[in-house]
């Protein structure tokens, strides 16, 4: 089925007409006039960019004929594409990274203006992580999806080939737009499955930026689709007994909704990757200034919008007092203002009711007798949009306040004295949380003792806030369950079948 679409503009350029089924490629939103907004409230879906609180972009929901339409060309080009040469999938891969890369810049720009990352650190997600990531999961494939082979026996032939499960759906999160995205597309595709992208409506252009570059890069149509889609729309579709897996990365309440929708008509897997309160232990005998560093930029890069950024410090009493006054000397360093200007290295939180729920935290800890070290006082704020948050420090901390114990996702940090290292892990275990922790110290075998007893997907030793292609990215407790990156990531997009081949006899 291929019918043409009409071009539209995409961020003032001409889009190319593509020859597939019916979509409404994103627009460019007007700037709004008090006349024809006056007091307007924008849903879905205007991407209202945190910048200025102004409707950025605006793009169109499909309807019901139009999914349908597009699951079933997703279908009839996943039963080829599954035949495709394994090298076949991975120079399709690398292909739709050169192309991807060739409008990297207009990709990051409309990143950044539809949530707030600044720009340097919207091009690092593709120069870095993305690159790092479709480098390594191509670099792996025929290894990681190769049949595995039973030891000889006479007259037999025995074996497990991992078959795709025909299509995924990838429902991604706004925040880390593209890393998050390939996490799933990229994998999903070199096992040989079609991929539908559901994304974040804040960054819903995001699932366009991908589709034309598979388009570009010579993928089958309806390899990967964009599918800007309700959430009734999507319950609708994970109900309908047509995928093969379901990635979602958000809350845990929408998490909870999505694999209830998967268990509802469905008989398939599905990974949950919910955030996390990510803590961080400093002993004694680490390196102050090293640590102060890195857990400054571990819990304030992207705003604190980071399922494993540091959300919580736990400091060994000896050099407590020379951890925060590094701490703070660090973060007061941040210029706070427009992501699009270079100077910036601190944006704004993607939305007014995320900067609010950070301010209502930090509040309730401070009546609650925290000690505020470092706050809005302390930066000049633009004054464009109620999005703008400085660095939030505080000390004099306790696990009775939210702020220790619930998610922030927002530049606030509470930072607490421990008297050993064993109250230092029981306080990071204390949570309903489990995605990444991390462990400070000189001593190298030390941390590496201690990181047994941590509850966490990942743990690390003297470094936080990334994510190794090479390692499993898992969670534990309410930071989900499933598995993505490495070679155990490619598990989640294929099925098992044994083959047991026995010779006739003569």
């Amino acid at each position: 089925m291929h019918i043409a679409i009409r071009p539209t503009k995409h961020n003032g350029n001409d889009v190319d007409e593509l020859h597939r089924t019916p979509i409404q490629l994103p627009r460019p939103c007007p700037s709004p006039s008090p006349i024809l907004y006056p007091g307007k409230k924008y849903p879905m879906p205007d991407i209202i960019s945190p910048i200025d609180g102004q409707p950025a972009y605006h793009f169109d929901l499909l309807g019901h004929d139009e999914v349908a339409a597009r699951l079933e060309l997703a279908a009839a080009t996943s039963r080829a594409w599954r035949d495709a040469p394994i090298d076949e999938r991975i120079t399709l891969c690398r292909g739709m990274l050169s192309a991807y890369g060739a409008r990297a810049a207009a990709n990051a720009e409309e990143i950044t203006r539809m949530m707030g990352k600044p720009l340097a650190q919207a091009r690092s997600e593709f120069e870095r992580t993305m690159v790092e990531r479709v480098e390594h999961l191509c670099a792996i494939a025929v290894e990681s999806l190769a049949d595995e082979v039973l030891p000889e026996k006479e007259g037999f032939r025995r074996f497990i080939r991992h078959d795709p499960v025909g299509i995924v759906l990838d429902i991604a999160a706004w925040n880390y737009p593209l890393a998050i995205a390939v996490n799933v597309i990229v994998p999903a595709v070199l096992a040989g499955n079609a991929v539908l992208l559901k994304h974040a409506t804040q960054t819903a252009l995001v699932a366009d930026q991908f589709e034309r570059a598979f388009l570009e890069a010579g993928a089958p149509v309806g390899l990967v689709q964009a599918m800007p889609m309700d959430h009734a729309t999507t319950a609708r579709l994970i109900r309908s007994r047509t995928l093969g897996y379901v990635s979602f990365t958000g809350s845990v309440r929408g998490g909870h909704e999505i694999y209830r929708a998967v268990a509802d008509e469905n008989f398939i897997h599905a990974g949950m990757e919910l955030g996390g309160k990510d803590p961080a232990l400093v002993l004694e005998d680490a390196d102050i200034d090293f640590a102060a560093e890195n857990l400054v930029d571990g819990a304030f890069y992207n705003a604190g919008q980071s399922c494993c950024g540091i959300e919580r410090i736990y400091v060994a009493d000896p050099i407590f007092d020379d951890f925060v006054e590094a701490y703070v000397s660090l973060a007061r360093r941040y210029v706070i203002g427009n992501p699009l200007d270079d100077s910036t290295t601190l944006g704004p939180l993607v939305d007014e009711k995320s900067a609010d729920f950070v301010r209502g935290q930090v509040a309730a800890a401070v009546d609650a007798g925290a000690r505020q070290l470092l706050g809005d006082d302390d930066f000049e704020l633009p004054d464009r949009s109620r999005c703008y948050l400085a660095p939030q420090v505080l000390v004099d901390v306790d696990h009775s306040m939210a702020l220790m114990h619930e998610e922030t996702f927002g530049p606030a940090i509470g930072i607490a004295r421990v008297e050993n290292e064993n109250e230092g892990i029981a306080l990071m275990n204390d949570s309903e949380f489990g995605l990444t922790a991390s462990i400070w110290s000189g001593d190298f075998e030390r941390a590496s003792r201690l990181a047994e007893d941590v509850d966490a997907g990942t743990v690390f030793a003297n470094r936080c806030d990334y994510l190794d292609p090479g390692l499993a990215w898992t969670g534990v407790k309410d930071s989900g369950f499933g598995c993505s990156l490495s070679t155990l990531g490619f598990r989640s997009f294929t099925r098992p079948k044994s083959y047991h081949l026995r010779e006739q006899s003569a």
